[in-house]
């Protein structure tokens, strides 16, 4: 994440909670406090590893592959929101943004729960945008599954992040293409 500031104001709920999506490793490794969470989606995005990176499953040089969300009207990305409270939002944000550092920035969006309560407005997403200098946009599958499989960073095997998400899409019963495709990919080639 660069060092803008995020106004939390544009976020806040009316009881002055925050909503996070988590769509990449916040479905599996959430490591912050939170009150609660809800299974459901967002419209007009797509899950991609397209994003670099050199901090976490990767190294500079050689970056791991992770997930950004790419724009995309006929599309929904699966994930899980997470609900901070009002005295934990300023640890969970500056946690975030050293966390999603590297070419990471935010904006808002409308979560759809899958249980059917009431959409949750201006959500808070992090997300790699296509002008950062950490994006590597489009390979094909297997060259995406190649560049996985040899990657490792601080955090651990870049294989270790797609499995691990694919795993989470599984247990909360969403099925994503791309994921598995790339998990079936990564198989092929271990």
């Amino acid at each position: 994440m660069s060092n803008q500031s995020i106004d939390l104001s544009l976020y806040k709920a009316i009881d002055g909670s925050l909503w996070i999506f988590g769509y990449g490793s916040l479905t599996w490794k959430v490591d912050f406090p939170y009150k609660s969470s809800k299974i459901g989606y967002i419209k007009g995005y797509t899950r991609r590893l397209w994003q670099g990176s050199t901090d976490h499953r990767g190294i500079p040089g050689h970056p791991g592959r992770v997930a950004t969300l790419i724009k995309d009207p006929d599309e929904m990305t699966w994930g899980i929101a997470y609900q901070i409270e009002s005295d934990c939002i300023e640890k969970v944000i500056n946690y975030l943004n050293f966390r999603e550092k590297c070419g990471y920035t935010t904006d808002n969006v409308t979560f759809y729960p899958s249980d059917g309560t009431k959409n949750l407005e201006n959500v808070l997403i992090y997300i790699a945008t296509e002008d950062n200098e950490e994006f590597l946009g489009p390979a094909s599958l297997r060259e995406e599954a190649m560049q996985i499989i040899s990657s490792s960073g601080p955090s651990g095997q870049n294989s270790e992040y797609l499995l691990r998400l694919a795993e989470a899409m599984r247990k909360i019963g969403i099925t994503d293409r791309y994921l598995f495709d790339l998990e079936q990919q990564i198989s092929e080639l271990m």
